[in-house]
């Protein structure tokens, strides 16, 4: 298995709660609250119902705050308790966890790069085609790249603009990602690209000794 998700890699090896059905009234309610508040305000909020939820929880990842304080709210305990009951952990198999964690400098050029690549590939025009499609609602628009692209054709901000704001918030996603990573247990972190042959050979020797 190989991503940059973290949440997909715990859902696998431990299993995911039967948490509460999303409610639409309780989301709107936080969408509103967190309008007429400060910006960091239902970061605050999960920080009092569950503290410890909050600190996986990056302040300005709305969709998952919402969700994080919907579950305390509709199952009237801290999501980090219902975490804990009722999971489905993956049995049977012996799990090798390897990270990647290439220099910063580098991976940031490659990030620049991919961003730069998304806009000359077609976004902007898949972008378009995707609203006159479905519509300028579905949450997806509010992804790294889309949501670019959308400014772009809304007249908000050019192209360099939005190729400097995909990069940048790439690079954040990318810090996120490996502070999340680096709570995981046992995880063997190689100094270099999955591309790199010494990386590729480094993490097959790594799988044969495990075996």
């Amino acid at each position: 298995m190989t991503g940059g998700t973290g949440l997909y890699l715990r859902a696998l090896l431990d299993g995911l709660f039967a948490g509460p059905q999303r409610s639409e009234e309780i989301r709107t309610r936080l969408r509103a609250s967190a309008e007429r508040h400060r910006p960091d305000w239902l970061h605050r909020l999960l920080s009092r119902l569950d503290p410890t939820a909050a600190t996986r929880i990056h302040a300005n990842d709305q969709p998952k705050l919402i969700r994080a304080i919907e579950v305390c709210l509709a199952a009237r305990q801290p999501l980090t308790d219902a975490w804990q009951s009722g999971r489905d952990p993956l049995t049977g198999f012996h799990i090798l966890r390897i990270g990647l964690d290439p220099p910063r400098p580098q991976l940031y050029l490659r990030l620049n790069a991919r961003a730069e690549a998304m806009f000359a590939q077609g976004l902007v025009e898949e972008t378009r085609t995707l609203i006159a499609t479905y519509g300028d609602a579905p949450p997806a628009f509010d992804s790294l790249g889309y949501r670019q692209a959308r400014a772009v054709l809304r007249a908000e901000t050019g192209i360099p603009e939005a190729i400097a704001a995909t990069a940048q918030g790439h690079r954040n996603y990318a810090k996120r990602q490996l502070t999340w990573f680096r709570r995981e247990p046992g995880v063997h972190w190689l100094p270099g690209f999955g591309d790199d042959p010494a990386i590729a050979a480094h993490a097959t020797e790594l799988v044969e000794k495990s075996l």
